[in-house]
């Protein structure tokens, strides 16, 4: 594509500033703008606005094939294919203080740039390894309508309700970053098709079976499972009663990393999920918590917690991040290990025997 480029199109090298946007879709694809700005009026400017204006497929073109080569490495840290498409090509002047500016700006497709579990989306692995803004470009991804930010690392140089972003002139990313964990909002969830009634009336023949148990005498163990699984209204919400659910109020939290808790206490009754004794099932004879793989943990939890556990306890449970505890959880249910169904808001694990002994 070099060979053939135009002449001037040397001049998007010259730009006084790049901004790149990613808008996200629902399914993880994304809409890229990439920005390039200059000094209007300038000789550069003039004759690059002229340049791409009687030149706009080639301009196109060169710049698809450059993202083209970027996101094999993209590809291969994520396991997940990916292409770039229709791409194309405007100029346009704004007016700014001091001086005026004009933009070529660039629009594409991106397929597969985010892993989607549920309602859930995680953006940024894409972008991690490498890519990083350099001084002059700022990076901003903008969650779906509908959608919530739980989660963004590192730290944005400057935030909204609707998006995060991150200023090269202040960031450097490492390896795992960037990473933005978003969730759906809970007024959406609720007002979507009939995908959460199969669930919520599941759990309303539970309660009505467990009410016969306590007739005949035996209902009081079957209380204590629900109460401790039931998927109540106490402070469990992922949102949190700081959560805003109005579509257009979206402030990211960036929450801290958090590490897995490794020889740690826990309450004192021997049905700790994570405990290592005192009576247990998971006595003695069970590793401890720093021999477990991340999968193990998350299983062992399960099988001490009945079977199903919301995903959000997880989190609490372990003292993970949102993001950790989601890469796990995706890493399970494409592996067959665990099932993960919503109910209401929420995400909940389950052991696939437990989801088969109810049907």
């Amino acid at each position: 594509m070099q060979d053939d480029a135009p002449a001037a199109s040397s001049h998007l090298n010259n730009s006084t500033e790049t901004r790149i946007s990613i808008f996200l879709e629902e399914d993880g694809s994304a809409t890229v703008e990439v920005d390039y700005r200059f000094e209007a009026g300038s000789d550069d400017w003039n004759e690059l606005e002229s340049d791409v204006e009687d030149n706009p497929d080639a301009y196109a073109a060169r710049e698809q094939a450059d993202w083209e080569q970027d996101i094999e490495e993209a590809q291969n840290r994520t396991d997940r294919e990916m292409n770039v498409s229709n791409t194309t090509v405007t100029t346009s002047t704004s007016s700014a203080t001091p001086q005026d500016l004009g933009h070529v700006t660039f629009t594409f497709e991106w397929s597969s740039f985010a892993n989607v579990v549920l309602n859930q989306i995680e953006a940024g692995d894409a972008l991690a390894g490498w890519f990083t803004p350099t001084e002059g470009t700022t990076l901003q991804i903008i969650p779906p309508d509908g959608y919530v930010i739980e989660e963004a690392d590192p730290e944005p140089s400057g935030s909204s309700e609707e998006s995060v972003l991150w200023n090269g002139a202040e960031t450097e990313f490492l390896e795992d970053q960037p990473m933005i964990v978003m969730t759906e909002d809970s007024e959406t969830a609720n007002t979507s098709d009939g995908a959460t009634e199969g669930p919520s009336l599941s759990w309303l023949v539970i309660v009505a079976t467990l009410v016969v148990l306590a007739a005949v005498g035996v209902g009081i163990g079957a209380a204590a499972w629900w109460i401790r699984r039931g998927p109540g209204s106490g402070s469990g919400s992922r949102f949190g009663s700081g959560s805003s659910t109005d579509s257009q109020s979206r402030p990211p939290t960036n929450g801290a990393a958090g590490a897995p808790m490794e020889g740690s206490s826990t309450a004192a009754s021997g049905s700790s999920p994570r405990g290592n004794g005192n009576g247990s099932d998971s006595g003695s004879n069970s590793p401890p918590p720093e021999l477990l793989s991340n999968e193990e943990r998350v299983l062992k939890l399960l099988e001490s917690s009945g079977g199903r556990i919301k995903q959000q306890q997880v989190v609490s449970e372990l003292e993970w991040t949102e993001a950790k505890t989601s890469q796990v959880v995706g890493g399970l249910r494409e592996d067959d290990e665990i099932d993960v169904f919503r109910i209401g808001r929420e995400n909940v694990l389950a052991l696939p025997d437990e989801v088969e002994s109810e049907q």
